[in-house]
């Protein structure tokens, strides 16, 4: 098992590099893909000119399990580009809040991320591709979606198969949801609006029981703030506050000094909420917590643990099957190839 708020250790008893992260089950194998932070702590000025601390952009780190405790890692799934000077993903930029979705016709795993300057006034969203969970992944580009600022996001996939990329926008005074084109690489044009001024970040949200759940928390920097639950019955609303989730526990009215990053659906029908500590003195440090609470007709509540026990035995899920490619021999065909350049920076 793992104890909430500390920093955990993968298989091989070094320190987990997934901040800002989420999960995929892939053939009965869960897959987080999160921030690499491993790297010297500096400061510098937000788009309103106060100090943030940064890490320079290491990349995206992956890790796999059967049974979402022992945690096997895969290295760096999407690297930073350090000789293009005005890359979206030189050392010098923000690379935060991966999510990875899988597109079954065409058996692609896509990751989204927020792209950002250090004074966070590029604000947009990052695509990358890849054939196999593992990676690596390829980065397409960045986009605004709908021409508006995108910082914290996330991406849900319904049951129909369409893909929504949730994002902080209006300098994170409102929640813009995209629908994705229906490869998952692209944004459509059509959008909507959820929570006007309510100023959320670090979204998350997840289906169970036929309703919506959605998880956010205020806007402090890295500063712990109260969490904020809502549910619906359709995506488009209306969305009903719930207020705070959190019980129990070391400081429950902020969140146990966390910030949420993701909710997962269990197979058995629990939602996992995922939180980071942040450590912003030596954001490398940064701890884990990870609550699973049953939703019910009055919310979703979130009851201190110490610990997480994951899942025992591990639980499996059909909810993904790679479908296997052969060539006209029946052999194994190799990986497929992108024929995008990498995405600079617009002027």
């Amino acid at each position: 098992m793992q104890t909430n708020a500390t920093l955990w250790k993968d298989t091989q008893g070094n320190s987990i590099q997934a901040h800002g992260g989420g999960l995929l089950c892939v053939d009965n194998v869960w897959y987080w893909y999160g921030e690499n932070k491993a790297g010297p702590t500096t400061q510098t000025l937000n788009a309103q000119g106060l100090p943030v601390e940064r890490v320079d952009l290491v990349g995206i780190s992956g890790y796999r399990s059967i049974d979402l405790v022992n945690w096997e890692p895969m290295g760096v799934v999407l690297e930073p580009e350090p000789n293009i000077r005005n890359h979206d993903l030189h050392p010098s930029m923000v690379l935060e809040r991966p999510k990875v979705v899988f597109h079954q016709a065409t058996g692609t795993f896509v990751m989204w991320v927020h792209i950002d300057r250090p004074d966070y006034k590029l604000a947009a969203a990052g695509v990358a591709v890849s054939d196999r969970p593992e990676g690596p992944f390829r980065y397409m580009g960045s986009i605004r979606p709908q021409g508006r600022d995108s910082r914290d996001q996330t991406v849900f996939v319904d049951d129909d198969g369409s893909a929504y990329h949730f994002a902080s926008t209006d300098m994170n005074a409102t929640t813009l949801v995209t629908r994705l084109t229906d490869d998952y690489r692209a944004m459509s044009d059509e959008s909507m609006v959820l929570f006007p001024d309510r100023h959320m970040e670090a979204h998350a949200i997840t289906k169970a029981q036929g309703r919506y759940w959605y998880l956010a928390s205020g806007c402090t920097g890295w500063d712990p703030n109260e969490a904020r639950s809502a549910v619906a019955d359709r995506l488009d609303g209306p969305w009903e506050e719930l207020g705070n989730p959190c019980r129990g526990g070391d400081r429950p009215e902020l969140t146990w000094g966390s910030q949420c990053t993701f909710l997962q659906t269990l197979p058995n029908g629990q939602i996992l909420a995922m939180f980071d500590i942040w450590k912003p003195q030596a954001l490398g440090q940064s701890q884990y917590v990870w609550i699973a609470g049953t939703p019910g007709p009055d919310g979703l509540q979130l009851d201190w643990n110490p610990v997480w026990a994951g899942l025992t035995p591990p639980v499996t899920t059909p909810e993904i099957a790679i479908p296997q490619r052969v060539n006209r021999k029946g052999q194994p065909s190799p990986a497929k190839t992108f024929n995008g350049q990498p995405a600079h920076i617009a002027s």
